[in-house]
């Protein structure tokens, strides 16, 4: 047998350095540190939004955290004894009582329960523009599917985390949302019933409903949103960072700031994200608890609102006439059920888009490059209908605000937002697909023309014109980097009968809707550059 071990360097006998191999030779912590050198990131602002939905997560944990060492998830009754006179002696739940008793009591108790409310609309509202922003770039096309489907789940997770963390503190405010959450529960045919007791613990309130959100808020969500969050950003570093067209930039590299630089900009950046959130928890109240007052079943708070990501399935609700059907014996409540179903659609619609679209265009490349929204005009229309039904129905959530603070009446505004919903997307759709289509023909324009310099020039037969200054080829590769797809040609596929399969008619039907005539301009050729371009230069 032969004995390999040779006495250690001098080097080698520091305890740091002999830790540091322990761990290196188990963990392998310095390949995956040199690997995460190796890193590049576009330096580009809308980057940044993920970002603020990333560190408005991390103190969502941080004060929810601390705020669970104080909050007891109890309805049983208790007399109210703290520092809040008005509500002196008063019958509370425990979940009431410990709430006033963060605010009021505990040592920074309100700041940090203030700082996880807005750090929760913050999240909520970061995740719906990152989304935003990855659809009308195109940033979810392949390879990036899955990381949408995350993203979309993400988002559904953070409004459901919202709303069961805003009914724990068991106010009257949190409790009249609750009735409305159970009657659209019930309205759900067959199985309505059976979830409301599961959900509630039986008959509306329950005596489990606080433990259970509790359960579900702090332990269930979470978990599933750290999974989510951890998910997406392994398949960001798998797939490369996207990135917008420019010189240099293809779908084979990435152009940008190096992992180090990077780094330090976005802890600098953490930390700003906090300092507002924090200074927003100082200067600006929100949800006061105390003024509610505690949850009684048989009253109902005027004004009631929820925060704005709930504010569309509360404005379906509201403009939703009151129908109602018998079938079999059995009432179905079409004024809950239709406005549960339409808010569902609504957001399967976003989710499922990229598949969609990967379906008409039959592209099965992978894109690394970002898109301009104006160089998808129909893309860009159809997310903007979408954002007009949301933010229609948000208005309609208010419809009693807006009545009594513009001295109008409730019926006027509701009709207005009934009208709204059918009106405003399709208006919302062609105004933009045409202002999309316009910015194309300047772009096509400004190519072919060059940039309007301002400097008037008289001609020798005495006319006058501008002068062009020609673009850079920088300016030039941006504005024709885009590929301009064509929609699919009519189906050679026959079935038995020897007819063309309906999938296969409905493809190509919206493939020519998506890049079918008028749907965008034609780019510039070389050719035409060439011939026109010379007589606009000086």
């Amino acid at each position: 047998m032969v004995n390999d071990s040779r006495p250690a360097e001098p080097g080698q006998g520091r305890s740091g350095e002999r830790l540091a191999q322990w761990a290196d030779g188990r963990l392998g912590y310095r390949r995956a540190a040199r690997s995460a050198r190796r890193l590049v990131f576009p330096d580009h602002w809308s980057f940044m939004l993920g970002e603020i939905a990333l560190y408005s997560f991390v103190i969502l944990l941080l004060t929810g955290v601390y705020l669970s060492f104080y909050f007891h998830p109890s309805s049983d009754p208790v007399v109210y004894q703290g520092s809040y006179a008005p509500l002196r002696g008063r019958l509370v739940s425990e979940a009431f009582d410990s709430t006033l008793h963060i605010s009021f009591d505990v040592r920074g108790g309100l700041l940090l329960r203030q700082a996880h409310h807005w750090a929760a609309l913050v999240f909520v509202a970061a995740v719906f523009v990152h989304m935003l922003r990855v659809f009308f770039t195109g940033a979810f096309r392949k390879p990036r599917e899955l990381n949408w489907v995350f993203g979309f789940l993400l988002l559904i997770l953070a409004m459901f985390g919202g709303l069961t963390g805003y009914d724990l503190p068991d106010d009257l405010l949190s409790g009249t949302g609750l009735q409305v959450v159970n009657g659209t529960i019930l309205s759900i045919p067959v199985v309505g019933t059976y979830l409301s007791f599961f959900l509630f613990g039986g008959e509306f309130p329950g005596d489990d409903l606080i433990a259970r959100f509790n359960t579900i808020h702090i332990l269930i969500i979470p978990g599933l949103m750290v999974a989510l969050i951890v998910g997406h950003l392994a398949l960001a570093v798998r797939h490369r960072h996207t990135q917008y067209a420019g010189p240099g930039r293809t779908n084979t590299n990435v152009v940008g700031i190096p992992f180090r630089v990077y780094a330090v900009k976005a802890g600098g950046y953490f930390f700003l994200v906090s300092g507002v959130i924090f200074f927003m928890a100082a200067v600006a109240q929100i949800n006061p608890v105390w003024n509610y007052g505690p949850f009684r079943p048989d009253q109902v708070s005027a004004g009631s609102q929820p925060d704005w990501y709930m504010g569309v399935a509360d404005g379906f609700l509201r403009i939703m006439p009151g129908w109602e059907i018998a079938i079999w014996g059995h009432t179905l409540a079409l004024d809950n059920f239709l406005p549960l179903l339409i808010g569902v659609l609504l957001f399967l619609a976003m989710g499922a888009y990229p598949f969609l679209e990967a379906w008409v265009t039959d592209d099965d490349r992978e894109q690394h490059l970002l898109d301009r929204p104006r160089d998808r005009p129909v893309r860009t229309a159809l997310g903007v209908a979408w954002l007009s039904v949301y933010s229609v129905a948000l208005v309609g959530a208010a419809n009693d605000l807006i009545a009594t603070h513009l001295r109008v009446s409730v019926e006027g505004v509701t009709w207005t937002v009934r009208i709204g919903l059918f009106v405003v997307p399709v208006l919302a759709f062609f105004v933009t697909k045409r202002v999309a289509l316009g910015l194309q023909r300047q772009d096509r324009d400004k190519v072919l023309h060059g940039r309007e310099s301002g400097i008037i020039k008289r001609l020798p037969h005495g006319e006058y014109v501008e002068v062009h200054e020609p673009l850079t080829q920088a300016q030039l590769h941006s504005l024709t980097a885009h590929t301009q797809y064509r929609p699919l040609e009519a189906a050679t596929v026959r079935d038995a009968d020897g007819a063309t399969p309906r999938t296969q008619r409905l493809r190509v039907r919206l493939s020519r809707v998506l890049y079918g005539s008028g749907t965008q301009v034609p780019k510039p050729t070389a050719a035409e550059y060439t011939e026109i371009s010379g007589g606009h230069r000086s």
